[in-house]
Parts: structure tokens; sequence; C-alpha cells
């Protein structure tokens, strides 16, 4: 959860980048180093970002430069949040 004293920075929820055609993933991150291309030290960021740039965002989390809070999919504009996986019972 984030801190109430650290907003969102980049794209809001209602952005024009959620209904372009290539649009695929939304990410809210934290970013974890200082000199990072995302943002500042300790910024919450939410974006939408097409195929590509969800690969560089998966690469900047497994680098340790940024930290996936949420990740939803996106189909024409719908936010679809990932449902947790079921555990079967034996």
């Amino acid at each position: 959860m984030k801190p109430p004293y650290l907003p969102f920075v980049g794209h809001d929820l209602l952005a024009v980048e959620r209904f372009h055609d290539d649009t695929r993933h939304m990410v809210e991150f934290q970013v974890l180093l200082e000199n990072s291309p995302y943002g500042k030290r300790e910024q919450y960021v939410r974006l939408f970002l097409d195929e590509g740039n969800y690969a560089q965002a998966l690469e900047a989390c497994r680098n340790g430069s940024i930290h996936i809070l949420r990740h939803a999919h996106i189909i024409e504009g719908h936010i679809l949040p990932e449902k947790p996986k079921k555990r079967r019972g034996r």
C-alpha cells in the first residue's frame, strides 16, 4: 500500500495512453534507485504500456531498479486485474 504523502506520477487512470490500440498493460511500481529514468527514488509510478515497454519494465524489475506493485491487462481500454491463481486441494 502506498503512503498517502507520495502521489502517483505517470499516467492518470483515464489517461489517453490507456485507450491506444497497442496498450496491453498497466503497471504500478515503486522506483528503488536514485538515478532511474522512471522517476525519483521512492516515487510511485503508474504507466500504460505496450508489449515492448512492458518487457523493459520487467527487466528493470529484475535488475532491482523498480518494484512492481500491481499489474493489469488492458483490452480496448478496459482494465482487467490479474486474478490470484487458484490453489487446488488434494
